[in-house]
């Protein structure tokens, strides 16, 4: 038996990660732009987007890289403020959609039945509402800001893992080491979160790269259309406000958010695709 086929699935899948050199590069946009988005929470060492610093509508220059704003304010600085949004509305909201995913897809694939006719009737259901008119309900109801698209994110973004993870639970429940569990006593509890969810958990992190990009774009259309971020510069409202300054020849703002959101979309999608090449099992050792 050679050594490659002894190679565990996670080390295969981090062996085949590392070759990639386009993974690699996207893992680094990736890396990047947290580690910006830590910096403006923290308020260290970045440029400030608060302050009129010259004068309204400068082109980009050495000092300011993309110009300024109607109030003289840095652009690169708002980009820069915008990437801690972007990224934070994707960690919160992957934090709060993966889980009820998860939950809700393992006990429907594990359970089946009524249990599962009864789960599977309520993602219907709830996935034949447009996902933008029902975001758009959500933060009316729950009024404007930042909370609001976590929530109206998280609590609409578990839809497509539930049902996946649901039919992988539903494979795995039928395998021999599930039935060896439940020769030697174990219970419903420990089959389902001790054997068969760690077993798929790389369905896990595969949709977290996705739920990333997925939250980064919504937040920004929901800022967009006005109901997102209040008081703060986001992607969606530097776009916004680049409407009216386009018709002056002032595009520099609206570049610089697209490029923004452009660049970190693109990483997560091609991250994503590179995770899910090299954590599927059927292309172990290839």
């Amino acid at each position: 038996m050679s050594a490659q086929d002894t190679k565990s699935l996670w080390a295969d899948a981090f062996s085949r990660l590392v070759r990639d050199r386009w993974a690699l590069i996207s893992l680094v946009i990736v890396l990047v732009y947290a580690g910006i988005a830590v910096l403006a929470t923290i308020g260290w060492g970045l440029p400030d987007w608060k302050t009129s610093q010259a004068s309204e509508y400068l082109a980009p220059n050495g000092q300011f890289w993309l110009g300024t704003d109607l109030f003289g304010r840095d652009v690169f600085a708002k980009v820069i403020h915008g990437t801690k949004i972007a990224m934070s509305v994707g960690l919160v909201t992957s934090l709060i959609a993966i889980p009820i995913g998860v939950f809700i897809g393992a006990i429907a694939g594990y359970f089946g039945g009524w249990i599962d006719d009864i789960i599977s009737w309520f993602i219907t259901t709830f996935s034949s509402i447009p996902n933008i008119m029902l975001l758009i309900s959500i933060t009316l109801i729950m009024g404007k800001g930042l909370v609001s698209v976590y929530l109206a994110l998280g609590i609409t973004g578990w839809v497509g893992l539930a049902r996946l993870i649901r039919g992988e639970v539903m494979k795995h429940k039928e395998r021999e080491y599930v039935h060896a569990a439940s020769a030697i006593g174990g219970g419903h509890f420990r089959k389902l979160f001790i054997h068969i969810l760690p077993n798929v958990t790389h369905l896990v992190i595969i949709n977290t790269s996705l739920q990333f990009q997925t939250a980064i774009k919504s937040e920004v259309i929901l800022s967009y259309l006005g109901l997102g971020v209040q008081g703060e510069p986001s992607w969606g409202t530097m776009i916004d406000d680049a409407r009216q300054e386009l018709a002056r020849g002032v595009w520099w703002q609206l570049a610089g958010a697209t490029f923004a959101m452009f660049l970190v979309v693109l990483a997560f999608n091609i991250l994503g695709d590179a995770l899910r090449d090299s954590l599927d099992p059927k292309l172990k050792g290839k």
